[in-house]
């Protein structure tokens, strides 16, 4: 019996779902499908700056795991780019972050965002 896939750390979902070429028709062949732990490894590591290990820490995962996640995922925003295919990002083996933790280490969950406004204010 294979282990059950753990959940990975999420904390928050991408504001646009779908992105692509704006010249081509869209038929169902020409979509590529990146999940949201996907995304989330590209937020942190290529937006946020974090290393594997940091990430990792973050979504509550082993560093290999992210270094597999984060390769699946460039190779989804290159095809997309080359070859003009629309990219959706949906599904996939997160949880939300809940914001009980004292410090979220990303500052992208609605609860630190929102606590963060309010103390510079």
């Amino acid at each position: 019996m294979p282990r059950p896939r753990k959940w990975r750390k999420v904390c928050c979902l991408p504001e646009s779902n779908q992105f692509g070429p704006l010249n081509v028709p869209i038929n169902q062949e020409h979509f590529l499908t990146m999940t949201v732990d996907e995304y989330e490894t590209i937020r942190l590591i290529d937006l946020e700056g974090f290393t594997q290990e940091e990430s990792a820490d973050q979504m509550k995962i082993a560093r290999t795991t992210v270094q597999r996640i984060y390769n699946d995922a460039r190779k989804k925003l290159a095809e997309s780019l080359v070859k003009g295919k629309v990219l959706r990002i949906e599904g996939g083996d997160y949880q939300l972050c809940d914001g009980l933790e004292p410090y979220c280490g990303c500052g992208g969950c609605q609860k630190h965002r929102c606590n963060r406004a309010f103390q510079e204010k």
